[in-house]
């Protein structure tokens, strides 16, 4: 664990700014023994602050319940266990109501949230279904939203707080899809997975819109193993399946799902 370490893991001065926040907060909160937490951290965030910190005692990641993609890292000091968390932990589960004739997104409740100034590392992950949604957000911003988060886009919202316990993942819908493909580059899975062309899906690679197990990806001739998650900002999310047999013509079986 060395501090030194930061300018090896940024790749550029935002990731330095972020790291040397973690490492003085949780830094800190070790040289105390006391519990501290730090923002919401995307995949790609996690995965720079575990390079960071190693295999340090007391540390895990934390997004309200176990398949979370939004975490926060958390010190637990050694006179707490994992109850603490989720008893007053630094996290809340937040309930929002409203008619099942309103169709808000995901982005209208990221949006709304954001328009009310409150910042992404407040907020972790977002779940919309008919007539209901559920997110998670810092316990300290939660009365502010409980208070002031009216609306999602147009559609009115009735807001409470919930025990994580009352929080149960939605299951996804899926859209499976079976094709064949010349090789299992990104680009090429991209293309038949969304529908799109190979030049279309090298611009979302090229624009850094493009994550695989929620970690960025830039190379479009990365190879994609089965089971693999792919995300594509503007599009959505799909699933790796299956890779099956290859084909007389030499091409490659595959089955994708597809979240909807």
């Amino acid at each position: 664990m060395d501090r030194k370490n930061i300018e090896k893991i940024a790749a550029n001065e935002d990731d330095r700014i972020l790291l040397a926040k973690i490492w003085d907060k949780i830094s800190r909160g070790m040289q105390k023994n006391i519990l501290v937490h730090t923002g919401f951290l995307s995949p790609r965030e996690q995965q720079m602050a575990q390079y960071l910190f190693g295999n340090e005692d007391g540390l895990r990641f934390f997004g309200g319940y176990d398949e979370a993609e939004r975490r926060m890292l958390v010190f637990l000091p050694d006179y707490c266990d994992e109850t603490a968390l989720y008893e007053e932990g630094p996290v809340s589960c937040l309930e929002a109501s409203f008619y099942h004739t309103e169709t808000p997104s995901h982005r209208d409740f990221l949006g709304a949230l954001m328009g009310s100034g409150i910042t992404r590392e407040c907020v972790g992950d977002i779940f919309v279904e008919d007539g209901l949604a559920h997110f998670f957000v810092t316990r300290d911003i939660a009365p502010y939203i409980l208070q002031n988060f009216e609306k999602a886009g147009r559609t009115a919202l009735k807001l409470r707080e919930i025990p994580f316990s009352s929080f149960h993942l939605p299951e996804q819908k899926l859209f499976e899809i079976k094709d064949t493909v010349a090789s299992l580059r990104l680009d090429s899975i991209l293309s038949a997975g969304f529908r799109i062309s190979r030049g279309a899906a090298l611009e979302y690679i090229a624009a850094g819109k493009v994550a695989i197990d929620g970690l960025p990806c830039e190379k479009a001739d990365r190879s994609i193993a089965e089971g693999s998650k792919l995300s594509v900002r503007g599009l959505g999310k799909m699933r790796l399946t299956q890779v099956g047999h290859t084909t007389k013509k030499g091409r490659i079986a595959v089955t994708i799902h597809r979240y909807e």
